[in-house]
């Protein structure tokens, strides 16, 4: 098959595949600009970046100004699309989503929440707004209320399903019945509810599918059922310009499908992760002490929280496994070996040519 470019507003990548924006550390520059070197989207994740660790005093100036950096990393090293994810429950979202906009950023990435008021925050409309939902009923919200109060709609939405790691978007009942909300059910419903948009701004909004998506014959699927791209981010944990420790892969490479467990996470919402030391501490009930000199995520539960969910995951970049939460998909244990970027996007077209 002929391999489609995906178009989002004004940027054009030449294979339809965005690599997933994965914090705290782990999508950096170096990962985004190989992507995005292969032809796909290259995507920092904005969150905990700089040393969080000293960043009592200016939280907001040490985060923007890291941001910054990493987006000048990326551009130094691509031409290729580069996108920046940004949580809407971070207290100083807007602030990075400025931070984005003056460095020259043209695709703007928002889950973990409803950006109801992210087009206020990004006036430039050369700007590509991609809003990620797990449903057509929060894309309707979403686009209604950017279409009344803005007049403006998305450049593109994601879908991300119940398999995808790291926060979700489902409640732990629906989880528990993934099945009812796979990818296939859940794509046709978000297409009919974007028609609506689509005709009043007389665009075309792509849908780009994620969540448990690991082949090219997975990619052809989504393609199929009318996706215009797909969104993975486990599959590029273990390549060698991601920036994670070797701890931090090798758990990758030694999950079995029973080490693959839904957490409870002091943001509020229910998370994927690998089960590990840190995670048996937990459910053994050792007390693991919380210093927090910012609220860096609005829906924090900071009395009512085990542990710092930043510090754990900072932990598990650096290869701290007796202290740090690793974030994965529902298919890592599916991961065998460290490629390198233009080793595993090569396969994955191979198998979307052959799908």
């Amino acid at each position: 098959m002929d391999i489609p470019k995906l178009q989002i507003g004004t940027i054009t990548a030449e294979v339809p595949i965005v690599q997933g924006g994965m914090g705290v550390k782990v999508s950096l520059s170096s990962l985004a600009a190989a992507v995005a070197n292969e032809g796909g989207i290259g995507t920092i994740a904005s969150v905990g970046l700089g040393d969080i660790r000293t960043t009592r005093e200016d939280y907001d100036g040490v985060s923007s100004e890291a941001i910054a950096e990493e987006i000048r990393k990326a551009q130094s090293a691509t031409r290729g699309p580069i996108a920046v994810n940004v949580m809407s429950v971070l207290s100083n979202a807007e602030t990075l989503i400025r931070t984005c906009v003056r460095e020259g950023i043209k695709m703007i990435v928002v889950g973990a929440g409803l950006p109801l008021k992210l087009p206020a925050m990004v006036e430039d409309t050369r700007v590509n707004l991609v809003p990620i939902v797990s449903s057509g009923r929060a894309a309707t919200l979403i686009l209604r209320t950017w279409e009344k109060r803005y007049g403006r709609t998305a450049q593109a939405v994601i879908l991300e399903g119940p398999l995808a790691g790291g926060h979700l978007g489902f409640s732990e009942n629906e989880l528990a019945h993934a099945e009812d909300f796979s990818l296939e059910r859940l794509l046709p419903e978000l297409l009919e509810a974007l028609k609506p948009f689509e005709d009043a701004f007389g665009v075309k909004i792509p849908v780009i599918a994620a969540g448990g998506i690991y082949t090219g014959h997975d990619i052809a699927r989504m393609l199929s059922l009318g996706a215009s791209g797909v969104q993975m981010a486990t599959r590029f944990v273990c390549t060698r310009e991601c920036g994670v420790s070797d701890a931090f892969k090798q758990a990758y490479l030694d999950a079995s499908e029973d080490d693959i467990v839904i957490i409870k996470s002091p943001v509020g919402i229910p998370g994927r992760a690998v089960r590990n030391r840190f995670l048996e501490r937990l459910d053994r009930g050792e007390p693991i002490p919380i210093n927090c000199p910012y609220k860096c995520l609005s829906t924090c539960k900071i009395y009512d929280s085990r542990y710092c969910i930043a510090h754990a995951l900072l932990n598990a970049y650096d290869g701290d496994m007796e202290n740090g939460l690793v974030f994965a998909g529902q298919n890592v244990s599916r991961v065998h070996e460290i490629l390198t970027v233009k080793e595993l996007m090569s396969r994955l077209l191979d198998e979307l040519r052959a799908a």
